[in-house]
């Protein structure tokens, strides 16, 4: 019972998924600031075309 244990202890591959897992949650919030960041921005940019296209259509 005590061998086993050990063993458990000494097994590591748990802990190289836990470590995986946390590289991607944080990479997942990585993309999803970028992505939010980026849509806004995006949106604005988007918004200022479509003035800036009826300004122009209604000369």
């Amino acid at each position: 019972m005590l061998n086993a244990i050990r063993r458990m202890f000494k097994c590591e591959q748990g802990a190289t998924a836990v470590e995986y897992g946390l590289i991607t949650a944080l990479i997942a919030v990585a993309i999803i600031s970028a992505v939010n960041t980026l849509g806004g921005t995006t949106g604005e940019m988007w918004n200022d075309v479509s003035t800036k296209v009826v300004e122009a259509a209604t000369f």
